[in-house]
């Protein structure tokens, strides 16, 4: 297929018998082998008081990773602007950037906490969420030095670290209005997809960060030797997202065998199923030709790929055989 940038989402995602920072540093040695590997950017997320994800402070994590990395770039999937004061993050990037310069990427969502318990915790309510596109003028005003409250963001102010909005439905409207990179997904739901593309395009408003529309999609993209062996790397994210439907907890990642050997409930059942389907995965020429159409049916820029599964060498070898699709 036609040389595509490829970049990595990794969720810390924790495993049965294994810790919590464990999971946090092989997120660290990942980001070390997808830079050898040749991907564009490497990429760390914010989950709050959830069992299966080690990554709750991801600028603190993107430092770990920028300090054991040389080129690869760096940043946030996001860090989720309800749950902080704009001022606040834009002082971390700030600090980011200067230690890392040319290297950091400020990815940035609108969720809020993933119960209410959480919510609490932060000191926020699902209503947060409805302010997230004059928080993100905020947050760019403290970089360009606008704010009127007369304060300057130390050592933001100045300093040009890129902007990215994720976004499922509404948050491409506001990724258009604000004139930002648009990251979003997911494979499974491509009518969605291409319809937030399209809104995204249509409505695009060239501004300091970005001339014209830069769309990255992101999904669960597995390859491996045979399709049942991409299959299996599948397995333990669709059991883990099976169980938090059905039990309002989301786990650490089993193996993939003692999923296979579990007898599970109708409803969960079906929810494990429904999670096995839609992604990209097979082998090399399989995920080639699907990820050729879908790269030109959205006419994406970049591919964000977000998989994750219980056994590390396989998601590993995975990203291997991704990367030499891809680099032409």
């Amino acid at each position: 297929m036609d040389p595509v940038r490829l970049s990595v989402l990794d969720r810390s995602r924790t495993r049965e018998g294994h810790t919590h920072p464990e999971a946090l540093r092989d997120t660290v040695r990942l980001a070390r082998e997808l830079e050898r590997l040749g991907y564009h950017r490497v990429w760390v997320s914010e989950h709050h008081g959830v069992p299966g994800v080690a990554g709750s402070a991801p600028t603190v994590l993107a430092a770990a990773v920028a300090g054991a990395t040389r080129t690869i770039r760096v940043g946030t999937g996001g860090v989720m602007l309800p749950n902080h004061r704009p001022l606040v993050v834009a002082e971390q990037f700030g600090v980011l950037e200067s230690l890392f310069p040319g290297r950091i990427d400020m990815g940035l969502g609108r969720s809020v906490g993933f119960t209410d318990g959480v919510r609490r915790a932060l000191g926020r309510d699902k209503g947060d969420a409805e302010d997230f596109e004059a928080q993100l003028a905020e947050l760019l005003g403290w970089f360009r030095g606008t704010s009127p409250t007369g304060v300057h963001a130390r050592p933001a102010e100045g300093l040009t670290v890129p902007p990215f909005v994720l976004a499922m439905g509404e948050g491409a409207g506001i990724a258009a209005r604000a004139g930002l990179p648009l990251v979003i997904g997911d494979l499974r739901n491509r009518d969605r997809m291409r319809r937030g593309i399209d809104q995204y395009r249509d409505r695009f408003r060239p501004s300091v960060w970005a001339p014209e529309p830069y769309v990255v999609i992101s999904g669960t993209i597995a390859v491996a030797g045979t399709p049942e062996e991409a299959r299996r790397l599948l397995i333990p994210e669709a059991w883990s997202m099976a169980h938090s439907r059905t039990h309002g907890t989301f786990p650490p990642l089993p193996p993939a065998g003692s999923v296979e050997a579990r007898t599970m409930t109708g409803k969960e059942r079906d929810f494990y199923e429904s999670g096995l389907t839609g992604h990209i995965a097979g082998t090399e020429e399989q995920v080639a030709h699907e990820l050729e159409t879908v790269v030109k049916e959205t006419g994406a820029q970049e591919v964000l790929v977000t998989t994750s599964t219980y056994d590390r060498e396989a998601l590993l070898d995975s990203y291997r055989r991704l990367a030499a699709i891809t680099s032409g």
